[in-house]
This record gives C-alpha cells, structure tokens and sequence, in this order.
C-alpha cells in the first residue's frame, strides 16, 4: 500500500484516514526502521539550500571593485604608451590579488558552514511507542510528534490529541496572539494556514502539550511555500560592516585631498599630465585597504569558530561586536549556576522529615520511616510520576533522560522507591493536565483509575498549599489550619534558605469525571527538597566578569532563600549580603518611580519573578545605558531575550523558541561558557581593531610616501604596481596572522568597550598617524644616506625606497602587541601564524629580486651591500622609536586608566 504523500486538505479529514494515508499509528508512531526508510525516499525535513555563490561568481566578484577597475586602468593605459611589460604585471598582481580574495572567502565560507552544522535543533517524536529525541532533519511523514510549551514546531501536523495546545503563529499570519487549538475536522472552504486542527513549521508552542501526526515536511510545509514564493534576500550588513565602510569611506576622502593637492601642484609646475595620472593612480592604489573586508571575515568566522569550540554557538554575526561591550549579565540560576543536576535530599511531611539519598538504584534514609511517613511517601511518589511529562528509556543498556531535570528526579525517585513509575503510569490513565505556568507556578494531571479519578498536582508550596483544603497524615486526612499552613511555609522557608528548591504536591479523588480548573479542595501530602549544587568553575568565571567590569544579576523564579543561598556561593553577592527582590514587591512598569529603578540598579538578586518582570529589568538596565547580556530557557524567556542587546539561550534544557530568539546558544548552559564568549568576544575586535590599525598606518605611510616623493624626488617615487605588491603581501598576509591571533591575557581585567564606538577611535588616530609619520620618515631617512653614500641614482633611491617600506611595514606588526603586554613576550610574537607570514613575506620578496621577469615587472635591481644594509637599518628605527613611545608615553596613561578601574570596581 503506498503512502499518499504530500497529503493535502490534511484539516478536513478524520483522523483515521489520516492514519491510513500516511500508514502510520496514533499511539505508536512509526518504527525507527520505517521512519529511516522514509527519510531516504523524501528527504531530510530542511529547505533546499539557499543557492550558494557557485566558484565562478565568487572568483568573479574580486574583480568588482573600484581599486580593480582602476589597476585595469592603469594597465590599459601602459599598454596604450606601449609599455608591455608594466601592463602585464599589472594584469598579474591583478589576478593574483584575486586569487588571495577568493581563497580567504572560501575559508571564510568553509567555517561558516561548520558553524552551522553545529547550530541543530531537536524534535520529540514517539517511535515504536517510545518518546525519543531526534534531529529535526530526521522528521518525516507519518511521524507522530510530541509538543508541549517551548518547542518550536518543525513540520507541519494534524493534531491527534491536544491539551490546551496555544501556538505563537505570527511569523506566518502576523497575528501576535497565541491561538488555541484542538482536534475537531474543519469542512468547507478554509485557508490551511488557518486551520485549528493544525500546526505548522516554523511557528512556537506557548502553552500545553499535544500529539501530531506529521503530514508535511521540508518545502511541502506552509512555511516552505511561503519561503519559495518569497525568494532569498540579500544578506543584511552587520554593524561592523558599516564601520569598515564608513573607515573605508574616510581613506578615500584621504586619497581624494592628497590626490588634489599633488593635481593642482603637478598643473601649477607644469608636469606631464601622465605623470600626474600615474602619481594618482599610485596614491589611489596606496590608499585602499584591499584586504580589509576579506580579513575582517576570515577573523570574525575564524574566531566564532573558536567560540563553538568553548561551547557558545553565536547564530549573529553582530553579536560578536555587541558581546565585547557587555557590562551586565542577567542570569538564571538553574543550570546556569548551579549543575543543573537535580538530587531528591529531603522528603518533608506534616508528621515528620527524611533527609534521602539514591544510592544503587535504591532509597536511603538517615531517619527511620514510620508507618505514617510511608503512607505520604507512597502517595508522594504516586504524584510525583503522574504529574510529570519525563521519560527515561533504556537504549543501549544506558537510561536516555529526556524532559524536565526535576522531573526526571522524581522518576528516578519512584524507581528507587519501589514503586516504578512506568507501571503507575500505566494503572492510571492520563485524561488531562493543566501545563505548568510561568504565572500560576503550578502543574495538574488528572488521571482514571481503578477508584474513580486520581487528581495529582506539584507546584511551589505558597501557591499550591492555598488551593488545599485538608493534608494528609498517615491514612486520614484533617482540616489545614492557620497553624498548620504557617508551620509548612516557615519549614518550606527553612528548606530554601539552605539552598534547595522546594515542590509541594497535593492530590484528590473523585467519582466523577471532573472539568475546568480542578486543582482546589486538594489534599496536601508534603513537598521535596531537591539539591542543585552551584557548578565547580562557576566563582572563578563570575570573579572573572566581575574584574572584566561586568555586574552579574540573578534573575530566578525559585525561592528568594534559594535564590541568595546560591549567589553567596558563587560569589554574585558578599555573604553577609541580605538584598534580594521578589516578583511580588516590584510595582508596574508604568509606576516603576526613580526610587525604584536605583533599587533594581543596585539589587544583584530577583527572586519569584515573573517573564514580564524579567522584561522590565532588561529595559531598566538599557534605559540606564547598560549593555546587557540576558540569559534564558523557556518560552517565556524569549521577549526577554530579544529585547536585550545580547540574548543567551541554554542550548541543553533551552526551549526551540528561546533558541531560536537568542543570538548565542550555550551547548552546555554553563555560566563559565558565557564568560569564555566575552572574553572571545573582546579578543575577536581586539583582534579587528589591531589589524585594521595596521592597515591603515601602512597604507597611511605609502600615501605621504608617494605624496613627498612626488614633490620632493620625483624619479625615485614609488610605482603604482611596487605600492600594490606592498598592499598585497607586506600588508594582507600580516593582517590576516594578526586577525588570528588568540588576544592577550588582560582582556578580561579591563572594563568593556563602548560598542556604538568605531573601529578607530580618536585616539587611534593619533597613533595610528604617529605610527605612518614614522615609517614614512624611515623611508625619508634611507633616501638621504643613500645619496650621500650609495649615489643619486633615481633607480636605486627608488629601490632603497622601497624595500625600506617592506622591511618597515613587515616589523610594524610587532608594534600590534597590548600595552599591557610584554615588549618580548606578548600576543603577536607568541602568533605562530605572525611568524609564518613573516617568512611568507621575506621569501616573496627575495623571490622578486632572483628572477628577472620579476625585477622588471617591479622596476627593480640588483643594488649595491651598502643600500640594502641602508634599507635594513633605517626600518628598524620605526620599531624602535614606536617601542619607546610606548614604553614611556603609553605606561603613563596605563597607571591613569588603572587607577580609574580600580575607583569603577571599588564603586
């Protein structure tokens, strides 16, 4: 029997038939086998992939730019005052120059794309009757999904069964509020997008839980039509692409006053008009960074590439710049913080406590268990497995944990207790469940059993113990009185503030089918203390940030006890440090007084709060001009998380929804991962900023260069095709190591950079113009010794000219290394890749000096010891000089700016 795939009007037919089409089960789902086996005949559940730039365009489009059509220029023009050999190395250093631009943008593209193999989302779907957690990639037709609140949907399906199911479709429709689903078939004339019955790719579970019946996959999906029709869209440029831009932009203007003011001096003296045009074509050539854009790229992948490796996925490109400038982080505690390892510790009843432990797979206690504790403990376990939406399977003789951590310890619980939660689940069938909110802090099931209906409920003991009417002690049950409730909650307090997170559970039986809102007149049975250790690197990095200028601020839902109990321990706040904040005594945005905001400014804990709260927070902190980092795992999370300027998804127990909102997903939710991504971060731009310094002082330098030369010796100026070797080997291949390289040991110990800055500061400038004026005067310094001890040859002033430049430009990298590094010892001269350029450069020039073709191509010859020993010595003198500037200048105002660190972090 064949499949009838793509199915259509899937909404407008009964679900058997639905079965029946797609020859798939209801309760099962499809073997692993057959699912396998329909992947293979309809392909994985991903778009075709946007059409890459095939190799042809790319070696294209390094032809496409100004500085290109210009050398064309110049070639075409030598060829035309028939000086064959100049217009052929032109065409030469043309095409090699290309050659460099599109074997740096296939690298480029090589470690994009292994980041985006490391960026994959994950499906539940129920295979041979088992919930297992698949690539989204490997969902196909007939396959039965399982969603529940935070998953993002990823195919489109017809609900099988549904439980209060809300979808965010909005990124299909525009409609921004959730919409309710269900089951029933819809007849008629209906557009399918917006059918009840359905879900669709692309869109996000808010609330509830539900099984579907996958029906489309891939471009059979209503998002994949939309997203043909649509087409591909230009990719949008980053912030630091416009800076570049608007860097570049400025050389030229640069280029274009040096260029007017040799014309008009040139048509004043009457020189050849040739003459003038060559000097401006070299000025031109001198002024362009070629390489700039390319290593730019090469850097900014090279170094998310290292960040996936420290276990941060950055999916924007924009937030590696943005990342640099965090100095405020908003953190989690679950997970985050803390192991994300949960461990039942205490069993607390109304007729006494257990202090519990789980060792071989049985329960241990240091307290004896009476008759009446045994009771609550079997009730307990009972709740603990119905109420719950975890699973553990056995696969390949090890248990895969799939679900809540909490979740899984109550299972786990059950297990060890005697009382296996697969065979509860299996003698009370599950009829519904009021999913667990953000806002009600509060999870219901309601089940059939052999007596009549089993109501089973967990949820933080202040919001679930007002909806009990009575407790359960032994085998009876009595009234909860005023006592009793304030003696429970003052226990639940004396439990949180020993750091552990607190659920209650509470029950009730009925004979009859109940509907609506059941959780009231339950019986309270007690509640769990369960353990979540801070993680063991977790004080160090957050005393990294903390020297870094950055204030942590925990933002939680648990318990304000808890909540303050971690951050002692981990070092967000001083032990004797009492300050903490809860959701309940924060006012409305709209009446939130000044008073208030410095209170939230100065508060480095928040406890109780609810995902608008969180909202709120991230706005103060932006209003006060913070740039904030804000991590997140639900759904709920993920206004939040868009809102701030960097959002951080948990990539282990995040939602699809928070994943998709946020800019970086943690691999492992570790706190320690986000510190190790700020610190890339600033080492990433530091990086930019250091080559782009390079850049620009040497091509800088070639601009007075050729503009001195040109007034000053106008035979022995530099040619356009000696500038253009200069621009692509002396300066991309140094760059590009300089792009590499992995930053230095003080990053962290600075305060944060001001991310709406650019590139190039003011005071970049002004080094930057010291460091060109330097080289410059190198190249001067050679010219005059040479004439007094070499000769007034222009051949040779033009060649000493030269290659002090190269040896000048080539030593200028080690001028790149921090001010609070070593002179011997620092990030550039520990760059292996600073060395092989090097010798990469050295060996091409001397590559040019021992054939002749190349000589001739570059207007060189073979000149005296005494002008090479000259061109030698006088390129050392920049070196030199800019070491001792910084040696005595530059240390000055690194104790000024310590000083102003250390009065930011005493404050």
């Amino acid at each position: 029997m064949n499949i009838e795939y793509p199915l259509k009007a899937a909404h407008s037919l009964e679900i058997e038939s639905i079965v029946k089409n797609l020859l798939t089960d209801k309760q099962h789902g499809l073997s692993q086998r057959e699912a396998l086996m329909r992947s293979k005949r309809f392909g994985l559940n991903i778009y075709k992939s946007q059409k890459q730039k095939s190799l042809w365009r790319m070696a294209f489009e390094q032809f496409n730019s100004p500085i290109v059509y210009l050398l064309f220029l110049a070639g075409f023009a030598s060829l035309y005052f028939n000086n064959k050999v100049e217009a052929v190395a032109i065409f030469i250093v043309i095409l090699v120059n290309a050659m460099i631009g599109f074997f740096m943008e296939l690298q480029a593209r090589s470690s994009m794309m292994a980041l985006k193999k490391m960026d994959v989302s994950y499906s539940r779907v129920i295979r041979g009757g088992k919930i297992i957690e698949i690539s989204s990639e490997g969902l196909t037709p007939g396959d039965l999904l399982f969603l529940e609140a935070g998953d993002m949907v990823s195919g489109d399906g017809r609900i099988v069964s549904s439980n209060g199911l809300q979808t965010d479709e909005s990124s299909l429709t525009g409609e921004s509020f959730p919409v309710l689903k269900n089951t029933e078939i819809l007849t008629g004339k209906i557009a399918h997008i917006a059918a009840k019955n359905m879900v669709y790719k692309g869109t996000a579970v808010m609330n509830g839980n539900a099984r579907v019946i996958i029906t489309g996959i891939a471009e059979n999906t209503e998002l994949g039509k939309i997203s043909e029709l649509v087409g591909h869209s230009s990719p949008t440029k980053t912030p630091l692409d416009l800076k570049i831009s608007k860097l570049t932009k400025r050389l030229i203007w640069i280029t274009l006053v040096m260029t007017g003011i040799f014309a008009i001096s040139g048509v004043i003296e009457r020189k050849p008009w040739l003459q003038i045009m060559e000097t401006s074509i070299a000025l031109a050539v001198a002024a362009f960074p070629e390489g700039l854009p390319i290593v730019a790229t090469v850097a900014l992948a090279y170094g998310m590439l290292l960040m996936a490796r420290k276990n941060a996925i950055v999916k924007k490109l924009s937030s590696v710049e943005t990342l640099g400038g965090v100095n405020v982080i908003l953190t989690d505690k679950t997970g985050t913080l803390t192991e994300n390892r949960i461990f039942v510790e205490v069993l607390s009843f109304p007729s006494g406590e257990l202090n519990v432990c789980i060792k071989n797979g049985l329960l241990e206690c240091k307290e004896s268990i009476t008759e009446k504790i045994q009771e609550n403990i079997e009730l307990l376990v009972r709740i603990g497995s119905l109420c719950n939406n975890a699973t553990i399977n056995e696969q390949d003789k090890h248990k895969k944990t799939s679900g809540d951590p909490v979740e899984i310890a109550l299972l786990i619980l059950a297990d060890a207790s005697g009382f296996p939660a697969g065979k509860t689940k299996d003698e009370f069938k599950r009829l519904n469940e009021i999913p667990f909110s953000s806002e009600t802090k509060l999870m219901g099931t309601i089940h059939q059993g052999k007596v009549g209906f089993f109501v089973s409920a967990k949820g933080s003991v202040e919001d679930l113990l007002p909806k009990c009417k009575t407790l359960q002690s032994g085998n009876t049950t009595i009234g909860i009185s005023e006592e009793e409730s304030a003696k429970i909650l003052s226990q639940a307090e004396i439990l949180s503030s020993s750091g552990l997170r607190v659920l209650a559970f509470a029950y009730r039986i009925s004979a009859e089918m109940l509907v609506g809102d059941y959780l009231h007149e339950l019986i309270y049975v007690g509640m769990v203390g369960f353990l979540d250790p801070p993680r063991s690197d977790i004080k160090d990095a957050i005393g990294d940030c903390i020297s870094a200028g950055i204030k942590i601020v925990m933002i939680t839902g648990d318990h304000p006890m808890t909540a303050l109990n971690i951050a002692r321990k981990v070092g967000i706040t001083d032990m004797d440090d009492n300050k903490v904040i809860t959701g309940s005594e924060l006012p409305e945005m709209e009446l939130l007084q000044e008073v208030w905001k410095e209170k939230i400014l100065s508060t480095s804990v928040f406890a109780r709060t609810t995902p608008k709260q969180k909202l709120e927070i991230v706005d103060v902190y932006q209003k006060a001009g913070f740039i904030v980092a804000m991590t997140g795992d639900g759904v709920n999370d993920a206004p939040a998380l868009k809102k701030a300027d960097v959002g951080i998804a948990m990539g282990l127990r995040g939602t699809q929804v928070a994943k998709e909102t946020a800019s970086i997903v943690l691999k492992d939710d570790s706190f320690t991962s986000i510190a190790q991504a700020v610190a890339q971060g600033r080492e990433i731009f530091q990086n930019i900023q250091r080559f782009v310094i390079y850049l620009v002082s040497c091509n800088l330098s070639e601009i007075f260069i050729v503009t001195l030369l040109g007034f000053l010796a106008q035979g022995s100026m530099l040619f356009p095709l000696q500038i253009l070797f200069l621009n692509m080997v002396t300066d991309i291949f140094p760059a590009l190591a300089l792009g590499l390289g992995k930053g230095d040991q003080t990053v962290m110990q600075r305060p944060p950079r001001d991310p709406k800055l650019d590139i190039i500061s003011k005071r970049n400038w002004i080094v930057i113009l010291i460091y060109a004026l330097m080289m410059t005067g190198s190249v001067l310094l050679a010219i005059f010794i040479c004439r007094i001890y070499v000769g007034t040859d222009v051949r040779i002033i033009n060649n000493v000219a030269f290659l002090t430049l190269v040896f000048s430009q080539l030593l200028h990298v080690f001028n790149m290394s921090s001010l609070h590094s070593g002179m011997l010892v620092n990030e550039v001269t520990k760059n292996k890749f600073v060395w092989i350029a090097l010798l990469l450069c050295f060996f091409l020039v001397a590559l040019v000096f021992l054939f002749s073709q190349g000589r001739d191509a570059l207007n060189l010859d073979i000149i005296p010891v005494q002008a090479w020993v000259i061109a030698g010595l006088a390129s050392i003198v920049p070196l030199l000089l800019v070491q001792l500037y910084k040696l005595v200048f530059e240390k000055r105002s690194i104790s000024v700016d310590s000083k102003k660190i250390n009065t930011v972090l005493s404050n």
